[in-house]
């Protein structure tokens, strides 16, 4: 079980932007930028491109969603995109505001933000979305 299955089951906590009854979207503990979310289907696939297809465009279609609501809560030139795979073994998207092409460089040094930061960060983008 990965730890996004962990997340998923509610065995870890995680500070969850969004939710449907097949995908979850919640903060990177370690962003690159502030309102670097994670989106995940459910259900535990390792590779993305081994998901069912109608479960792997409905991923997009909600990162799609969520993404418009990070746009809104941090005011960004755009919302950048990246599918690795390499660390966790369950498909993800990562979804990072960013200004300019350095914000998107995983081998740069990530944030540490507080609980209180990640709970503020979740906090906007959930009211966002509501705009959405």
């Amino acid at each position: 079980m990965t730890i996004f299955s962990k997340i998923v089951a509610g065995e870890i906590p995680a500070h969850v932007v969004a939710e449907t009854v097949e995908y979850l979207a919640f903060l990177d503990v370690q962003p690159l930028t502030a309102g670097h979310v994670l989106v995940i289907p459910k259900i535990e696939t390792d590779y993305i491109f081994d998901m069912d297809e109608d479960l792997y465009v409905g991923l997009w279609m909600f990162a799609k969603i969520v993404a418009k609501g990070v746009k809104i809560a941090f005011p960004c030139k755009k919302v950048g995109v990246s599918v690795i795979g390499l660390e966790v073994p369950h498909a993800h998207i990562h979804l990072i505001p960013m200004n300019s092409v350095s914000d998107m460089n995983f081998s740069k040094e990530k944030l540490k933000p507080t609980t209180e930061e990640l709970a503020e960060a979740a906090e906007k983008i959930k009211q966002a979305l509501l705009a959405v």
